[in-house]
């Protein structure tokens, strides 16, 4: 009469198990440039994340914020870009033709993995 107690019980905790897994979120391990650094003109972006994404549903977005004697610069979003999924389907790699310039950039992105759920966030890098 244990074991029949106890099967339930462990059927329970395993199903438990199984859909924490199923709901986890993606979540960005590291970008390329790193958040916060000064750089040279980059002309590649490399998000990593924790999990596989949906390439369809995920992106990224530069912004110029600042830059060098125009201290009333407006957020300019960067065009040129190119976007793709890494073999290892964790990395989102921005490519664009040319350098960045010299100044602070802002970088929106949203990240959509297997489990369907949209995450999002930002980080800035300058080029010097």
């Amino acid at each position: 009469m244990r074991i029949a107690q106890i099967i339930p019980t462990l059927a329970l905790v395993a199903g438990l198990a199984v859909s924490g897994t199923a709901q986890a979120h993606p979540k960005l391990l590291s970008t390329s440039p790193a958040a916060n650094a000064s750089v040279a003109g980059p002309n590649k972006l490399q998000l990593k994340f924790s999990e596989k994404l949906i390439g369809s549903v995920t992106s990224a977005d530069v912004f110029m914020t600042g830059m060098p004697g125009n201290v009333r610069h407006k957020p300019t979003k960067m065009n040129g870009f190119t976007g793709a999924l890494g073999s290892d389907g964790k990395t989102l790699t921005l490519t664009r033709p040319r350098a960045l310039p010299t100044g602070t950039y802002h970088v929106d992105w949203h990240a959509v993995a297997v489990d369907t759920h949209r995450v999002s966030g930002t980080f800035n890098f300058a080029v010097k």
